[in-house]
């Protein structure tokens, strides 16, 4: 049969362009890289920290992509959405909409948990909205009913926390035997705040020099449990030299601004202090259920929500397998089950819906989100994740490649940052960023199949990709004593005990939710042989753009009292202050010392730019007329670490500081990088390398949790070389490691397991290396055995 002619108006069909092309690409320290990427495939991006590798997958590619979609919604709209600038590149052409997975997390809220990242909450209360069991002749209640984060659901005792904060006398006034003058009320503020406090009790007549105990009753109680506010006209006592003038004080009771501040205060350290004089309890109402009582009274397979979202997700998965509840139930439970089943296999099983986010790790959180994107059926899109290997444990990394290979499968291109070599090994395309970081990086080395790096000479990555080799024998250091550490019984621990060795190298391993962490953060400095204790973690060194490398190390000190004794300062009469970007005096006031202004846009969101008059230089005009050996202090603090290294050479207060930070390969950073643009792993190097400058000499127990996250093995070396020094000084280091290469240098492992969750919490190996990996118990030892033989 011959087919018919296509009609005359019909265009022809054209096929898409197999490749992502981009061409010029200059965002961050990228040299007009020029590269191909496939379409349909798993590309993996790989390279030294600091080579340029996320600048190409997620500044320039995905950034691009998320511009164009921007374009694309009406301007109103716009002006809801967070947009970034447009990426420096001069074309990308073959370019799908993409989807972002990184590891940067929002503001943590308690509120927030794995059930809401998944939306399985969703999915769950709906269940109990249409299929639970109602107590005879009670109405049926809609989903939000079930929510602990709504109006209609929350328990109206705990506002849906599940817990409740009371305070008492004794915790608000610890010493009775001061006057309230004399700081009596510890809960109060200080400084002109507590002072106006006092004043406006002594106006409304309250006796604030007589000692808290000799107060009557009825007076201490009103004056820390009121609810009233009075305001009053307060007269001052007037102070020498000083005029202070009458003013309406209103009262506030020591209850009120404790609970104001833990509940409203965006500080950390404020809210800190108010929660020391707050007693938490489960909510007497509610039983720490978190919703009314009519919800409660619902249950689904006998159990309420609150008790089904507290089990592990894969004991959640058994209780509905089992359940029969009827045609609605049946078709909720599998839209549940079908939902379960992806976080499942990422290894993420061990974790309940009622977990918050604030203490999920950033790779949990990164697999719970990828996890949810593998239920939405997208296609045609490019999936950009970074790093989806973080915090797993190697027998969790196959089933991370399979998730991987299925959204690829589905018609996706899936690009990935990733070090992990299993990951690197199992692309279908490598881009190899290099060939080392910062201003010595930048290139695009290699584009093309994984086997084909092996002729890349300038490749970091080849190395370890191709020459696999058998761990050197080193000999394993003896213990200079032993800590005890517990009982502990926190989270998925019950009353586990445990020993590690002093003046060695210690890894805790274990698959991820084994208790890793939990047991880590269990060592404290109140623990006979600890000594001084230093927790080395992947938290930021700020969160504003004013915090950086210099601040945080204490070298920006040093720097300014230089540009100080220069002899043009002093004649000016400068002092340290007037070399601080952060203070009036020497900053450009136009932009607050920032470098750059908020510019607003009628119907588009606000934009930033260069500050018009310093230009992105932070510092007024007189401030830049004072050098250092020819460099102004802005230029100074645009010095990479390397760079500065040789300015500052003869400097030895600096020279301390950025050898430090070259030890632990963060010489590609500028001195003045905000802290905002850091990495974890970054965040943790730099407190390390503030450590190592300090040169300390008594024992010092450091404690690192997954210190090689984030790290490409040319990297893990460097820092590995840094950790081994201290222990060789006398120290004691123990790492929470995943990374099979560092537990096969270390000198003892703690192996947990053998699961995650309620499957884990046990020590099921303790010894060398050599002892762990034969000892055939456990998750680790195959993988142990595999690093230590080079396989």
């Amino acid at each position: 049969m011959q087919s018919p002619a296509r009609p005359d108006f019909a265009p022809a069909a054209r096929a898409h362009d197999p490749y992502v092309r981009v061409r010029g690409a200059r965002e961050h320290n990228l040299r007009g890289v020029d590269v191909d990427i496939p379409r349909d495939a798993l590309a993996v991006f790989t390279g030294v920290s600091g080579s340029g590798k996320s600048s190409l997958a997620f500044g320039t590619i995905f950034a691009e992509a998320q511009r164009r979609y921007f374009e694309s919604v009406a301007p109103y709209a716009r002006r809801l959405i967070h947009q970034v600038g447009a990426p420096k590149v001069a074309e990308i052409s073959g370019l799908p909409p993409a989807v972002s997975l990184e590891q940067r997390r929002s503001s943590p809220t308690s509120r927030s948990s794995v059930g809401t990242v998944t939306t399985l909450s969703n999915s769950l209360r709906m269940l109990f909205s249409r299929a639970g069991e109602y107590p005879p002749g009670a109405p049926r209640l809609d989903s939000d009913a079930f929510s602990p984060n709504t109006a209609a659901g929350a328990c109206p005792e705990c506002q849906g926390l599940g817990r409740v904060h009371r305070t008492t006398e004794d915790l608000l006034v610890p010493d009775p035997s001061r006057s309230i003058r004399d700081g009596a009320i510890a809960a109060w503020p200080g400084a002109w705040q507590g002072k106006n406090l006092r004043d406006v009790l002594d106006t409304l007549g309250y006796d604030v020099d007589r000692p808290w105990r000799e107060l009557p009753a009825e007076d201490r109680d009103w004056i820390l449990f009121t609810d009233e506010q009075p305001v009053v006209t307060v007269h001052p006592v007037r102070e020498a030299g000083r005029i202070q003038r009458p003013y309406q004080g209103t009262y506030m009771s020591a209850r009120h601004y404790v609970m104001k501040t833990f509940a409203q205060s965006k500080s950390a350290t404020l809210r800190a202090k108010a929660e020391r004089f707050l007693t938490s309890a489960e909510c007497p109402v509610c039983g720490g259920g978190r919703l009314r009582a009519e919800a409660m009274a619902v249950t689904f397979a006998g159990r309420t929500i609150t008790e089904l979202a507290a089990l592990p997700l894969d004991s959640l998965a058994q209780v509905l397998r089992s359940a029969d509840g009827g045609p609605t139930a049946d078709a909720l439970t599998a839209d549940l089950l079908g939902r379960i089943e992806p976080v499942a296999e990422l290894g993420l099983g061990y974790l309940s819906l009622d977990r918050t986010a604030p203490t999920l790790s950033a790779g949990e959180l990164q697999r719970l989100r990828l996890a949810t994107q593998l239920r939405s059926g997208l296609f045609g899109v490019v999936y950009v994740l970074d790093e989806p290997s973080a915090g797993l444990h190697p027998a969790d990394t196959e089933a991370l490649l399979t998730v991987l290979d299925r959204l690829k499968n589905a018609g996706n291109s899936v690009f990935v940052v990733e070090h992990h070599l299993d990951v690197v090994r199992h692309a279908d395309w490598l881009v190899d960023v290099g060939p080392r970081a910062g201003v010595h990086g930048g290139q695009v080395l290699h584009s093309g199949p994984p086997q084909d790096l092996a002729e890349v000479a300038d490749s970091q990555t080849r190395r370890f990709l191709f020459d696999r080799r058998a761990e050197p024998v080193r000999e394993v250091r003896e213990p200079s004593g032993w800590l005890t550490v517990g009982p502990v019984t926190r989270h998925n621990l019950r009353g586990l005990r445990a020993r590690l060795p002093l003046g060695v190298f210690t890894a805790v391993t274990g698959v991820s939710g084994s208790g890793k962490s939990t047991l880590v953060g269990a060592v404290t400095e109140e623990l006979p042989g600890v000594g001084r204790l230093v927790t080395v973690d992947q938290k930021p060194i700020g969160r504003t753009p004013r915090s950086n490398l210099a601040t945080y190390t204490g070298l920006f000190d040093v720097v300014r009292k230089l540009f100080t004794d220069t002899e043009q300062a002093r004649a000016r009469g400068y002092k340290a202050g007037r070399f601080s970007f952060n203070v009036a005096g020497g900053r450009c006031e136009t932009c607050q010392g920032e470098g750059f202004v908020s510019v607003e846009l009628l119907f588009l969101p606000s934009t930033y730019a260069p500050c018009p008059d310093c230009h992105g230089a932070r510092y007024d005009p007189e401030t830049l007329e004072i050098t250092h050996r020819g460099r102004t202090i802005a230029e100074v603090l645009d010095l990479t670490v390397e760079a500065a290294a040789e300015f500052f050479a003869d400097t030895p207060a600096a020279a301390r500081s950025l050898t430090a930070l070259l030890d632990v390969g963060l010489g590609y950073l500028r001195l003045g990088q905000p802290a905002t643009e850091l990495s974890g792993g970054e965040a943790q190097r730099i407190k390390l390398a503030s450590e190592l400058q300090r040169g300390r000499r008594e024992h010092t127990l450091y404690l690192l949790d997954e210190p090689t996250t984030g790290l490409h093995p040319a990297d893990v070396e460097v820092l590995l070389r840094q950790l081994h020094g201290l222990v060789d000084a006398g120290h004691s280091v123990v790492v929470v490691e995943h990374d099979m290469t560092v537990v096969a240098g270390a000198d003892w492992v703690v192996d947990l397991g053998p699961g995650g969750g309620d499957e884990g919490g046990r020590i099921v190996a303790a010894g060398t290396p050599h002892e762990v990996a034969g000892s055939g118990a456990g998750r680790t030892a195959p993988y142990l055995g595999k690093a230590l033989n080079g396989r």
